[in-house]
């Protein structure tokens, strides 16, 4: 099947806070594609992801995410663009208070689902994709940090989205766990879903080579890994 544009920016000025962060997007990400995004803290990374799903309004340029014109966007469209769309954070952002079945049961009955046993079937097919069959009756708490993270994943798939955008979905966690949580999203690529992962993990990036856009400076380019990456350029300090 031939490969789609689903998200696509054009002249796109992305701001944050009235700030402009990066000039001039232009970009092209096919469905089914897995792309990296990095750059510094501060580099426009995130403000990216957050216009990709309204958080933050596109005032300059066009954009255009899941068939949705992000510049033209009304409030009222915002739930609909946002069910094609799975949000995986660092922080897992998880109900501590309830279990794992407990936690998926609640973003399916906010978004509408009200039959029972279709809810429970769709929690065991999410928690099977992402490893967690048996882990459904566990509080949050008790698991490690990369299964959190995998619930966090399996919550992104609960309404079957188009794109999955991950922000820093490997930032709290150790390196076999976040290797782990890599290639799951990988994975789920495969399977004809985009991935856009913003992440700062460049030992992970150069051991599973991906398309990898770099915000530096207010601009945002594609990076040529058949060339060396200035990594150390890049880290924090």
């Amino acid at each position: 099947m031939e490969k789609q544009p689903i998200i696509t920016f054009a002249n796109a000025n992305i701001l944050q806070d009235d700030h402009l962060v990066l000039k001039d997007v232009n970009l092209t990400i096919f469905n089914g594609e897995f792309v990296y995004l990095i750059g510094k803290v501060g580099s426009g990374k995130s403000s990216l992801i957050k216009t990709m799903n309204a958080e933050i309004p596109l005032t300059e340029g066009e954009g255009m995410v899941a068939g949705f014109d992000l510049k033209r966007i009304k409030t009222k469209e915002i739930p609909y663009l946002r069910r094609k769309l799975g949000i995986v954070f660092q922080d897992f952002q998880l109900l501590t208070d309830r279990t794992v079945n407990e936690n998926l049961e609640f973003v399916l009955r906010a978004t509408g689902w009200k039959n029972h046993p279709e809810i429970k079937k769709r929690v065991e097919e999410v928690l099977e994709k992402v490893g967690l069959a048996n882990k459904g009756y566990k509080m949050t708490h008790q698991l490690s940090g990369g299964e959190q993270q995998r619930v966090s994943i399996a919550r992104a798939l609960l309404n079957d989205p188009e794109i999955i955008l991950a922000d820093e979905p490997t930032g709290n966690l150790d390196p076999d766990a976040s290797e782990d949580i890599l290639k799951l999203l990988m994975e789920i690529s495969y399977n004809e879903r985009t991935v856009v992962m913003a992440t700062h993990n460049y030992a992970l990036l150069k051991r599973f080579i991906a398309r990898t856009l770099k915000c530096d400076k207010g601009v945002m380019e594609e990076v040529n890994h058949s060339e060396e990456i200035d990594f150390a350029g890049m880290m924090e300090v």
